[in-house]
């Protein structure tokens, strides 16, 4: 199971946060705990790292269970996923790489600002990939379709509520519902 997926700066500023169980720990000091993980670390060495310390402070109980944190390093960006035993450490970095390409695809080489402006997009592209800490699509193409006809419904549903676009129903503006009082003429 995926316990969490998140992107940090070089810094360790968090851009993405999102947790499939729950925590005993303030957010804070989980992220600062896993940010020193991944970026204490070589970059010769792999990138999985057995973290036994996590395992509290994720709420779960030592029964043999393992925590892994598995990690990508994209030019100034961290992705980062907290994985139990259950998950394959190689399966974790194919699903990074098909998270990556799919905001590739979304913002045209994906950076941080992308991440911090168009944070809805970037939650429903990882929606289309994780669910419920569980992998739903890992085919780029469907994911990038998913989320072009959300787009696509989005636009549709502004220019049904909007009098003002083209195609829609006219509203009445302020300014015609005051001309049409005072002189009894409709500014249609």
């Amino acid at each position: 199971m995926i316990h969490a997926v998140l992107i940090f700066n070089n810094v360790g500023l968090p851009r993405l946060t999102k947790f499939y169980t729950p925590f005993e720990v303030s957010t804070q000091e989980l992220l600062r705990k896993i940010f020193s993980l991944v970026c204490s670390r070589p970059a010769g060495l792999c990138n999985f790292i057995d973290a036994p310390d996590l395992l509290e402070m994720l709420g779960q109980k030592g029964d043999g269970e393992q925590v892994r944190v598995v990690y990508r390093n994209y030019a100034t960006l961290y992705f980062v996923f907290v994985v139990d035993g259950a998950e394959s450490e190689l399966g974790v970095l194919d699903l990074i790489q098909v998270f990556v390409e799919s905001l590739d695809k979304s913002f045209e080489n994906v950076c941080e600002l992308d991440l911090v402006f168009h944070f809805d997009e970037v939650h429903h592209i990882l929606g289309e990939v994780v669910q419920g800490g569980l992998v739903l699509e890992t085919n780029v193409d469907e994911i990038a379709a998913a989320v072009q006809e959300k787009a696509r419904g989005r636009k549709a549903s502004a220019g049904v509520g909007n009098g003002l676009s083209l195609g829609g129903p006219v509203l009445q503006t302020p300014l015609g519902w005051l001309t049409e009082r005072i002189t009894g003429v409709s500014a249609r």
